[in-house]
């Protein structure tokens, strides 16, 4: 172990797998309906039938991975659709589930009075607020009750923080959702809001898809984590698992 290095060998940031949450909202687009209900709390939504089978794809990767090079530090939000993931991952990796830490911190960007809203649905719920997301767009705009892409980023700061302490030269798991998968890109590579955006706007992140950085000690002046992939779906287009790419958030400009 260097004395100088602050990072884990490994980072995985993975989105959840396929939610009833998500399947519910692209339905609701395609209809253009201007709500959507879960039935229950955005925290408690469960994976799909196809979510499953996406978490379970990905962990029979991660357990065909030589034993040094698996994860051995697992970090998750704790919405149940994330939990859901981490847990089917380790189960097929044979990894003892109570090793997961649940952290607050990873969980999904709150939207407020946008909370079971299509776009269509803020437009004419609250016009002025649609207005005022188109105008100052979702990194800064903060839905009254809710959070923008900055509230996200600046509780994923304080995860970094943990990261650098308590996991030095570990290798660390991370299940969470589609911004936080894209905040964690911004602060690691050093972003502006311009190219993350951008980032965005190309595709969305793929449900159960890796965002990989691997520790480079010969990178910056004492090594620093570098993007090895982004979006990878080979796990789940291997194990004939479709790729599912229904976004977290219905109401941000693309």
């Amino acid at each position: 172990m260097s004395e100088t290095q602050k990072w884990p060998d490994r980072l995985w940031i993975v989105r959840h797998g396929e939610s009833a949450g998500n399947v519910a909202r692209d339905r609701a687009r395609v209809e253009n309906a201007i709500t959507y209900d879960f039935g229950t709390r955005d925290a408690d939504v469960p994976l799909s039938c196809l979510g499953e089978q996406q978490a379970d794809a990905l962990g029979r990767w991660f357990a065909a991975l030589p034993e040094h090079e698996r994860p051995d530090v697992f970090l998750c939000s704790p919405y149940v659709r994330a939990r859901q993931t981490m847990q089917r991952v380790l189960q097929q990796c044979g990894i003892d589930c109570d090793r997961i830490r649940y952290d607050e911190r990873l969980r999904e960007r709150e939207f407020g009075i946008f909370d079971g809203l299509t776009r269509l649905g803020v437009e004419q719920h609250f016009p002025d607020q649609a207005r005022a997301l188109t105008l100052i767009g979702k990194f800064y705009h903060r839905p009254p009750g809710g959070e923008s892409w900055c509230d996200v980023i600046l509780r994923l700061r304080s995860v970094i923080d943990t990261i650098t302490r308590e996991y030095r030269c570990d290798r660390v798991l991370i299940v969470a959702h589609q911004v936080t998968v894209l905040c964690f890109r911004y602060l690691f590579e050093r972003m502006s809001e311009a190219q993350i955006l951008e980032i965005d706007r190309q595709k969305d992140v793929a449900n159960c898809a890796i965002t990989g950085y691997a520790f480079d000690p010969n990178v910056g002046h004492i090594g620093k984590l570098v993007l090895e992939r982004y979006n990878f779906v080979a796990p789940l287009v291997e194990a004939g698992a479709p790729v599912t790419t229904e976004p977290d958030v219905p109401a941000g400009p693309k």
